[in-house]
């Protein structure tokens, strides 16, 4: 990708904030699979025998794995971590040159004697490069990073069909347990608990369970309301499991039957959703996905002033799936068989305290798509049947 010069990647660091477990960088964790704090990558391209620094470049490491030294004391509280001098390094990390972290910035040093350009990912790595190399060209491959991550492998898609499979499951036990007079978190928490017992152990964001007026704002995640008969709920929940996220959402009433308005915007969101899933396939993009859903909405449908009701429709209609819910992505470049992607339209009538929204991931195969969300159902008549379900 990079022939020019030297890739370098920063792992997260230990959180000291209680509030969240350690996250460690998705395109660190994608080059590397390694999920401990504190670590550095350095990659180097293969050199070119064609190239007259051939002699010079072929003698140079392809990967370093840098790791911090173990500290005892730090290790009471937050585990043991590994070192760069444990036996089972390379075995556990899966690279053959590991060094201690302090050695990072003279071997960076000795590598750009043969390369002249740096490449890392955001501008904090970048600052600290540049208090490095100073007089060198560094540069941003996040885009291009991201273009990488757009294409999924098989073992990918299988973890981010685990992940909505357990999500499904979670919006399954949240129906079952959905009834007037509840509180958005106990719903919430339903779902967290499906998750956790499932062996994923966390949610891919956090949980959204918005009820009444609260299903008109789009990342709503306070759930702290009171849900009441015949309002909607909005549910986007889903579940990470092995690194990979899914993300589902879906409206259903808080009483079991949709209301005919209710109902009424519902079937133009499920609408919209099913003309831009009939358009997905390899080549479209999701700016073309985008406008089929758009102009759906525009002609079905009205808001109580008689006006379309595109202008409802807020928030695009899809995005990439993968180590994050929200994967690097380019909404005009072409889609391609092994790509992950949601389709998601909504409709949010402050107004009337009446907000859906539809979602469901997709995978784009060569011919077409696959629901890998399709055993949740989407009909209305399927849903209230599923709520009728005895608690």
């Amino acid at each position: 990708m990079l022939n020019d010069g030297v890739l370098v990647l920063f792992g997260a660091r230990e959180s000291e904030d209680l509030h969240y477990g350690f996250f460690q960088d998705t395109n660190f964790l994608y080059l590397t699979g390694w999920e401990e704090p504190g670590a550095i990558l350095i990659l180097t391209p293969e050199a070119d025998q064609a190239d007259p620094a051939y002699a010079q470049r072929a003698k140079l490491p392809r990967e370093i794995l840098f790791l911090p030294q173990r500290v005892p004391g730090m290790e009471k509280w937050t585990g043991r971590k590994l070192g760069p001098s444990d036996a089972t390094a390379g075995a556990a990390t899966g690279f053959s040159a590991i060094l201690p972290a302090e050695r990072f910035e003279s071997e960076l040093r000795q590598l750009l004697e043969s390369y002249p350009n740096l490449y890392t990912t955001g501008s904090e790595a970048m600052e600290n490069l540049r208090r490095i190399a100073p007089l060198r060209n560094i540069q941003d491959v996040k885009g291009r990073l991201g273009n990488l991550r757009m294409n999924k492998s098989e073992n990918e898609i299988a973890r981010i069909q685990r992940a909505t499979d357990v999500s499904v499951d979670a919006h399954r036990a949240a129906w079952k347990a959905l009834r007037p007079g509840q509180f958005e978190y106990q719903i919430a928490g339903v779902m967290t608990a499906t998750f956790m017992s499932s062996g994923c152990p966390r949610g891919a964001y956090a949980p959204i369970v918005g009820s009444g007026p609260n299903s008109t704002i789009l990342h709503y995640s306070r759930n702290a309301r009171r849900m009441d008969s015949g309002e909607l709920a909005v549910m986007d929940v889903a579940a990470e499991c092995g690194n990979y996220a899914s993300d589902i959402t879906r409206t259903v009433p808080v009483n079991g039957k949709f209301t005919k308005r209710q109902r009424e915007i519902y079937d133009v969101v499920l609408g919209a959703q099913n003309a831009a899933i009939a358009a997905l396939k390899p080549g479209v993009t999701i700016s073309q996905l985008t406008s089929i859903a758009r102009e759906y909405i525009n002609s079905h449908g009205k808001d109580l002033q008689g006006q379309p009701l595109g202008k409802y429709f807020i928030h695009g209609l899809s995005h990439h799936v993968g180590l994050d819910v929200h994967d690097e992505s380019t909404v005009t470049a072409p889609l391609k068989a092994g790509m992950v992607i949601t389709i998601e339209p909504g409709i949010y009538l402050p107004e009337e305290s009446l907000g859906v929204r539809i979602e469901d991931i997709f995978l784009v195969t060569p011919t077409g798509s696959r629901n890998m969300s399709g055993a949740l159902p989407r009909d209305p008549d399927e849903l209230e049947r599923a709520l009728a379900q005895p608690k």
